[in-house]
């Protein structure tokens, strides 16, 4: 679990195995045990330098003034990447906002 404080805003970072770092991609938070719908997902990017033979990081702005802010809790984080024709979705861990 990463931990993170609801003061601070920073990149989060999740490594995606077989991105090549060219493709859209995605990040959604929700409760845990609680699938994305289509309007939990925002756009992310991909962090430089980041592309390796085996994937690559997707990355978000979170917190106050960043891509998305949550209040404390605990959410879980996906990953969607499109790389048609294939659109999967990968639980990427679970975040505590402290």
């Amino acid at each position: 679990m990463e931990t993170i404080s609801s003061l601070s805003c920073e990149w989060l970072p999740f490594f995606v195995r077989g991105a090549t770092g060219t493709e859209d991609v995605e990040i959604a938070f929700t409760t845990p045990g609680v699938e994305p719908t289509e309007t939990d997902w925002m756009a992310a990017e991909w962090a430089p330098g980041s592309v390796g033979t085996r994937g690559a990081t997707a990355r978000i702005l979170f917190g106050p003034g960043g891509t998305v802010s949550k209040p404390d809790g605990s959410y879980q984080a996906w990953v969607r990447v499109t790389a048609p024709p294939q659109l999967p979705v990968l639980p990427a861990g679970l975040i505590d906002v402290i």
